[in-house]
């Protein structure tokens, strides 16, 4: 370790109830590189990041800054000594201007907003960056993408020399990819230093100069050379042992259809139209995927038809039987079942354990039950039967890694062999032990002749999994490809309505 680099972070120690988060983590970053923190989810990859970033307080190490070693008491002072983090989720208001969401936050002026000069600062961090960016755009107005921007380029806003991006790609089109990276490498030249989370160890060859790699809190590999590490080699360094074997679509003819969308139109949350005129079908033993940037229609689809928002018109069929309209347990009792894009938010009740949980699915059942051991051996059961290996039935649900989380949903939403499956972001922020995971048992009920609609923005998972790919794109099906025609660049043109 070289406590001189850019970023050193020496023997972290971070501990919550019941688990130590990081056990002795190093980082060492230097100046002018993309350095990518690699492991799978429960690593310590973001509870370190955090730590750097100011958001947690090491219960042992240290951090040294240029040589200079720091201590926050928050994350205003990491972000006053040029530490910087792009979250996944994007921490903007979205009814002000990209230069007003700039200025929030900001010590001085504090009460002043000098509109002209901040809009003209926006402009030129975004040419210097290669980052533009509209200043008098209200973000409401911005797509995904450049939202995205708008985050950089707060953080650049404020100084930062040190920059920590979480999974950056996860909501852009393929051809946004590129010039992002195109970004961070503008970024580093100028001497900042980029520390890059990501599960696709594709982009790690395309964008990272060196690489860390954690597993259980511990680091596996420091400062590893990305030019001379395959992709295999990083695998096994995440993973281990439970790096898996490819994955296998067997060819085979699709059945009936099990879901027929027709004119569906919906609005979204502000009362606008979301969806316009959607025509699709799903059929049995087959993988529908439907890709898009995210905020074109597919949310409101999948709410519609998991019976979580009504229609504002058209029909929905599931198995020839006209549901538009229907709630949610109506459709589960029709043999739907849906596995949300926000996990915590709408896949699980936190507070409640793994078992209980699990037994959301077959409440009318199994009503009687008040048995813990009975529910937890019931559970064990479905942990079995699924072929997904789940955390203990006792464990609270809200303690859960992602991928543990996503583990429990599926064997709940698969326990009564769905007709239909709705499948929103499954993989979403996964590691590639838990992806793969997902994958299979994907593929297990387009084996047993379940329907599958796969919502995804990873167009390598669509194009992987899916017999079929549609693109939503302003809340409108643009364009359909099956089998052996699958084009990512014809899909990728089409997901940013360039075609």
């Amino acid at each position: 370790m070289d406590p001189t680099a850019a970023v050193c972070l020496a023997g972290i120690v971070k501990r919550f109830p019941g688990v130590v988060a990081c056990d002795g983590a190093d980082l060492e970053v230097r100046a002018g590189e993309v350095h990518a923190l690699l492991g799978e989810n429960g690593a310590g990859k973001s509870t370190l990041m955090n730590v750097l970033a100011g958001l947690h307080r090491p219960d042992d190490g240290r951090i040294f800054l240029g040589g200079r070693e720091v201590r926050w008491r928050s994350p205003r002072d990491a972000i006053a000594h040029g530490v910087g983090m792009v979250h996944q989720h994007f921490m903007l208001v979205p009814t002000l201007t990209v230069a007003e969401n700039l200025a929030l936050g900001r010590a001085r002026p504090r009460f002043v907003l000098r509109r002209r000069a901040l809009e003209a600062e926006v402009e030129r961090l975004g040419r210097e960056a290669g980052l533009p960016v509209d200043p008098r755009a209200r973000v409401w107005q911005l797509s995904v993408g450049e939202q995205q921007r708008v985050e950089i380029l707060k953080v650049l806003h404020r100084g930062a020399r040190v920059l920590i991006l979480d999974e950056p790609t996860a909501v852009l089109a393929p051809s946004e990819v590129a010039p992002l990276f195109a970004a961070l490498r503008r970024l580093v030249a100028d001497g900042r230093s980029v520390i890059l989370i990501t599960h696709k160890l594709g982009e790690v060859h395309a964008v990272a100069d060196r690489a860390t790699i954690l597993r259980r809190g511990r680091v596996q590999a420091a400062g590893l050379e990305v030019a001379r590490a395959s992709r295999d080699e990083l695998a096994r360094l995440m993973v281990g042992d439970a790096a898996g074997t490819p994955l296998v679509r067997e060819a085979r003819e699709p059945g009936a259809p099990v879901l027929e969308v027709s004119g569906l139109s919906a609005q979204g949350d502000r009362g606008l139209p979301a969806l316009r005129g959607v025509d699709l079908a799903v059929r049995a033993g087959e993988i529908y995927g439907l890709a898009g940037v995210s905020g074109n229609g597919q949310r409101e689809l999948i709410e519609v038809l998991a019976g979580l928002r009504v229609p504002s018109g058209g029909r929905v069929r599931v198995d020839g039987v006209d549901r538009a309209g229907a709630d949610a347990a109506t459709l589960r009792r029709a043999g739907v079942a849906h596995v949300p894009e926000d996990r915590l938010a709408l896949g699980v009740a936190p507070r409640m354990s793994v078992a209980e949980n699990l037994l959301l699915a077959v409440t009318a059942r199994h009503r009687g039950w008040r048995s813990p051991a009975r529910v937890n051996a019931w559970a064990q059961g479905l942990a079995d039967v699924s072929g997904l290996s789940l955390p203990a039935p006792g464990v609270t649900a809200g303690t859960l890694s992602g991928g543990n989380l996503q583990r429990v949903i599926l064997a709940r939403e698969l326990s009564g062999r769905p007709r239909l499956l709705l499948a929103a972001q499954p993989t979403r922020g996964l590691d590639l032990g838990a992806a793969e995971a997902v994958h299979r048992q994907l593929l297990v009920q387009r084996a047993a002749g379940a329907a599958i609609l796969l919502v995804s923005e990873d167009l390598d998972e669509l194009l992987a999994l899916a017999d079929r790919v549609g693109v939503l794109y302003g809340g409108r099906l643009v364009g359909e490809q099956a089998g052996a025609s699958l084009d990512p660049g014809v899909l990728g043109r089409w997901m940013t309505g360039a075609a």
